[in-house]
């Protein structure tokens, strides 16, 4: 049961990223894919943007993860883009942080064998006919985000 989402700027990745975002909640597992300039990082920001974390956004490429709080909530946006293999993840201690928050994982595929059995991925495609298209596909692996999906449409 997947659920898909035509998005036609970046200002509509973000509002879907806010409207994703108010469903979510601790421990929830969000995974991104798309090639570069997709818009993971956009649709990462209108998560955050609905905690009013926007602001301290950053790509985390070179840090693995960046941490955002705030009174109500932690979000840990992974960027596993640099790593070798899921080893280095666990070296990192990758998988400490399911449980602490929000998790938002870019280029996860390369991980995928140390993600736990539910969590959301989001598939972000351009369009090659238009360029400020996206296409935002969510696979739902659980019903925890079966459910999720239902309310989102």
């Amino acid at each position: 049961m997947n659920y898909t989402f035509s998005s036609n700027s970046t200002k509509d990745t973000l509002n879907f990223g806010k409207k994703l975002a108010s469903l979510l909640k601790k421990g929830d597992i969000i995974t991104l894919t798309g090639e570069l300039g997709a818009g993971k990082t956009k649709l990462t920001e209108g998560i955050l943007s609905y905690f009013n974390l926007e602001n301290e956004i950053s790509s985390p490429t070179f840090t693995i993860v960046n941490e955002y709080s705030n009174d109500k909530i932690n979000i840990y946006h992974f960027d596993v883009y640099r790593l070798e293999d899921s080893f280095e993840f666990y070296e990192i201690g990758g998988e400490e942080y399911f449980d602490k928050g929000i998790c938002i994982i870019e280029w996860a595929e390369l991980i995928k064998d140390v993600l736990p059995l539910e969590y959301l991925k989001i598939s972000i495609i351009k369009d090659d006919l238009n360029y400020n298209k996206r296409i935002i596909n969510l696979e739902p692996f659980g019903n925890r985000y079966k459910d999720l999906i239902n309310n989102l449409k």
